[in-house]
């Protein structure tokens, strides 16, 4: 039997038995034994290609996708990663793995905090509610990290006949955004009881975390150690160089990889107006210039654009607030803490329906005083074309009394001259 186990074509048969099995209706517990007794561990790439099979054979996708959580279930602890390749920091698979970790965390602390609903009383039910909508807002954001294996990695499959599996997953996906929409619909209800977040625990919240980790199970076991199999390093570069449209899942990279032999400078961003100059009708700049404005001038800035994604955060040295590009193309709703949500709605509304097109708060934090605005951005035909949140710390400034005509300089924190 043993040179059979070792057979490739044996393995892949058998799996795909297996699988039949469970589209048969036969117990994930009792396929699971049998495949640990017959095979042991399964290549990460054999999976793959079963799956593949099973589509070309004329199992239809929807079965397939419905199996996928049960095989998946049953292949847990049993798939062989002996021959994966090492991957890089900083590299596309890097990131993502990176991301998985912080998004196993949020769901772990999410199932802690549903865990505890017991314990809650009428007093502090509102409190923890709003600790779970951070926990599942930050979760919504695993949908940047599913948007870039759907747009940038899933295409390089296709090109190499694997069409099957990331269909699957993708199906998988969508019920994963539709079950995160559903957590945060509930817990936004105005009327939401203890009773009915009781009622909804084993029917939606802990499915959708086990939903979230299981898909965390079958990049890093599956598609993961394929993908670097088959896209090659022009590949990856042409991933890593697109992945900032789609922004990142709860981490922000901290090293830019780059592949060897890449000659490409990418130490200054790439311009896509003529040779890195952007004509305005009151002047120009280069590429350079007007960043070096942006993340000078004394003010935070975050551009959220129509469609309520955030685009764009200024990178001066004295923030006000901490940015990090995960926040990149996510809605800025989710930005903002769940007991603030409804201020952000009125805004955008109201931004967009033309009834209003500035909004100022100030707040005392850490002893600062802060002064936030929102403006709307109009075209010159009225249009509505997104928000600029504008921070700053006025506190030296309200102190500032009499004149100063002299020319003097101090040293400021940074160590740069005011």
């Amino acid at each position: 039997m043993s040179e059979l186990i070792n057979n490739s074509e044996y393995r892949r048969e058998r799996l795909k038995e297996l699988i039949l099995k469970l589209h048969e209706g036969e117990s994930a517990d009792r396929v699971k034994q049998q495949l640990t007794e017959t095979l042991k561990s399964i290549p990460y790439g054999e999976v793959v290609e079963v799956e593949q099979e099973l589509i070309q054979e004329g199992l239809p996708e929807s079965e397939v996708l419905k199996l996928c959580d049960v095989h998946g279930e049953v292949l847990e602890g049993n798939v062989d990663l002996s021959a994966a390749r090492e991957i890089p920091e900083g590299h596309p698979v890097d990131v993502f793995k990176k991301e998985n970790a912080e998004i196993d965390k949020v769901a772990g602390e999410a199932s802690g905090l549903l865990e505890k609903l017991k314990e809650i009383d009428d007093e502090t039910f509102n409190d923890y509610v709003n600790q779970l909508k951070g926990h599942f807002n930050g979760l919504m954001d695993v949908d940047k990290h599913y948007q870039r294996k759907e747009h940038l990695v899933f295409p390089y499959l296709e090109k190499n006949a694997i069409t099957g599996p990331p269909k699957v997953m993708w199906g998988k996906h969508d019920e994963i955004r539709e079950q995160l929409k559903g957590c945060i619909e509930l817990l936004n209800e105005p009327e939401l009881t203890k009773q009915d977040l009781e009622d909804s625990l084993d029917i939606l919240f802990f499915p959708t975390l086990k939903a979230l980790r299981d898909m965390i199970q079958k990049e890093e076991e599956i598609l993961f150690p394929m993908c670097m199999d088959v896209l090659t390093e022009e590949d990856w570069w042409e991933v890593h160089k697109q992945t900032l449209e789609y922004g990142f899942a709860l981490y922000d990279p901290k090293v830019d990889w780059k592949p060897e032999g890449v000659t490409e400078d990418t130490s200054e961003p790439v311009s896509q107006v003529g040779e890195g100059t952007i004509q305005l009708p009151s002047g120009s700049f280069t590429v350079k210039e007007i960043m070096a404005i942006l993340n000078t001038v004394p003010v935070d800035m975050t551009f959220v654009d129509k469609h309520d994604r955030v685009k764009y955060f200024t990178q001066g040295r004295r923030r006000v607030f901490a940015r990090s590009r995960a926040i990149i193309n996510r809605d800025v709703r989710l930005c903002h803490p769940p007991g603030s949500t409804h201020v952000v709605e009125k805004i955008l509304e109201d931004f967009k329906s033309g009834k209003a097109s500035h909004a100022p708060f100030w707040i005392q934090m850490k002893g600062k005083f802060i002064l936030i605005e929102y403006y709307a951005l109009r075209d010159t035909n009225g249009e509505y074309l997104g928000t600029l949140e504008v921070s700053q710390d006025l506190t030296e400034n309200r102190q500032l009394t009499g004149e100063k005509r002299i020319l003097s300089y101090t040293d400021d924190k940074d160590g740069e001259n005011e």
